[in-house]
């Protein structure tokens, strides 16, 4: 296992150095920079000189060819502080604040929406799996794959505009938007979390149905299919329960492709949802990244792509260790 390990890490080294080389070539190609940006929307009585603009292309490395500025920005994340790695990620340009600090200034506010969402998946998605399985064929069970087909067809930010609508304009029950209300630093503990509680219950709710639709659908078609294996049909000879077979045999067969999902998952922890969290005017990762790439703020965009592109194979990795945890077949030898 320990030297499947150590090849995936340096396999995972190797693709992250083509990912971000990739990308960077791909933002310093596209049209304008971050000066020429705030150039063209600038008041003409406030229009830098050429020379200023000179000036501040080599401070931040846009003077040079962009592969050249690629290395720069490597041998920035690969540098070292006596023996301890700095991992600089840089300083964003359009903010003036160190990239790192952009990020986790947002991380926490991202983590509120997807882990309450993933949460909330699996504790329904899974017993209303199961009781699919259990109740094939009737009219609940019929009658609930209808409403999950819809709901699993029904556009995340088409819903975020109806639930905006009935529960913020016509009931007045929730708040349209934001992440805190006016005067959250007065209130106590309590009141803060309630506040939070209110703002993120319209985003996790467009978080979470479309998960809960496919992950019922998925744990229900892997039990039916398990099912019919000869081993669940001796353990209904031996006449164990329904449920037993169904918790204790049939689900644990069902795992492996479970801890895939699972896995899969880890990247989107992090990188939010842009259409959700602009439309909810949430501070969170998918904002902050479409707003470095609307600015052309190549440091934020590489510290974000890097930080994505980690949490994609480190789930890759997470879900194939997995595997032998909860199927003592499999083994990396």
């Amino acid at each position: 296992m320990i030297h499947y390990i150590i090849r995936r890490l340096l396999l995972g080294a190797l693709t992250l150095v083509l990912i971000t080389f990739l990308v960077y070539a791909l933002i310093r190609f596209m049209p304008g920079t971050p000066l020429t940006l705030n150039q063209a929307v600038a008041d003409p009585s406030m229009q830098m000189s050429e020379a200023d603009i000179k000036r501040l292309e080599k401070a931040y490395g846009l003077d040079k060819p962009w592969y050249l500025g690629y290395l720069d920005w490597i041998g920035k994340l690969a540098s070292f502080d006596g023996m301890r790695p700095k991992f600089d990620l840089g300083r964003s340009i359009s903010r003036k604040q160190p990239v790192a600090t952009l990020i986790g200034e947002r991380i926490g506010n991202t983590l509120i929406l997807t882990l309450s969402s993933l949460v909330l998946t699996y504790l329904l998605s899974i017993p209303l799996g199961l009781w699919m399985t259990a109740r094939d064929q009737t009219v609940a069970v019929k009658s609930t794959s209808i409403v999950l087909y819809m709901l699993y067809s029904l556009p995340s930010f088409v819903a975020a505009l109806y639930l905006q609508i009935i529960f913020a304009v016509k009931l007045g029950w929730l708040p349209l938007r934001g992440i805190t209300a006016v005067g959250h630093a007065e209130m106590s503990v309590f009141g803060q979390a309630w506040d939070i509680f209110l703002h993120a219950l319209m985003p996790v709710i467009c978080f979470t149905y479309g998960s809960l639709a496919y992950y019922s659908r998925f744990i229900k078609s892997n039990m039916q299919e398990v099912i019919r294996q000869d081993y669940i049909r001796t353990a209904k000879a031996k006449g164990l329960g329904e449920r037993s077979i169904l918790v204790k045999h049939a689900f644990r067969n069902t795992l492996i492709p479970l801890v895939t999902l699972i896995g899969l998952t880890l990247p989107s922890l992090l990188s939010g949802a842009i259409l959700l969290e602009m439309i909810f005017s949430w501070p969170g990762m998918g904002t902050l990244f479409f707003e470095s790439l609307s600015e052309r703020d190549y440091p934020t965009i590489m510290g974000l792509t890097l930080m994505f592109s980690v949490l994609t194979l480190a789930g890759q990795l997470l879900a194939d260790i997995l595997y032998a945890v909860v199927d003592p077949r499999v083994t990396y030898k």
